[in-house]
């Protein structure tokens, strides 16, 4: 029934193949964050995986095949979240600060935040559920596609997938 759902409004509503957070004890204690793709539909796509400078993102045996995370070998460097045509991978990072996580998050609408601004923390369809700061603006690929590090209360960390820009 979740499967329908997702397919019939695009909007990811539960945790599914494709769409699997980081396993706990791993995720709050890793320096830089891990990678949570949101790829539930079996599509030809794997920039994510020939992205991975480490590996982490396995190989595909099939290029319709859901993304398969090896956590062990995740650095949080983002560089899937620049590669990705479908803004569906982000790096969470648990550790920080005490209170709030760091998204690192793709973002391709204007205007571009500035590090020290404040943003409106959107859900998956769009609603604000935080408010969160920008950290820094990169452009890992240095090809106009923009990766912002926002900071945001941990508790959000499942919720937020993009912002709005409030000026």
């Amino acid at each position: 029934m979740e499967n329908e759902k997702l397919f019939n409004s695009g909007v990811l509503t539960c945790e599914c193949k494709g769409a699997v957070l980081p396993p706990k004890e791993l995720w709050e204690n890793k320096k830089g964050g891990l990678v949570i793709i949101e790829c539930p539909q079996r599509i030809p796509c794997n920039p994510c995986g020939t992205s991975c400078p480490t590996g982490a993102v396995k190989p595909f045996a099939d290029i319709n095949d859901n993304p398969d995370i090896d956590y062990s070998k995740c650095t949080g460097c983002g560089l899937c979240v620049a590669k990705c045509p479908g803004l569906a991978c982000f790096v969470i990072d648990l550790t920080f600060a005490s209170e709030k996580a760091l998204i690192k998050m793709p973002h391709e609408m204007l205007p571009v935040p500035e590090k020290g601004d404040k943003v409106s923390c959107l859900n998956r369809t769009g609603e604000i559920v935080a408010e969160g700061i920008v950290e820094s603006v990169v452009e890992p690929l240095k090809d106009s596609t923009k990766v912002l590090h926002v900071s945001v209360d941990k508790k959000y960390v499942d919720q937020v997938r993009a912002v709005r820009v409030v000026k």
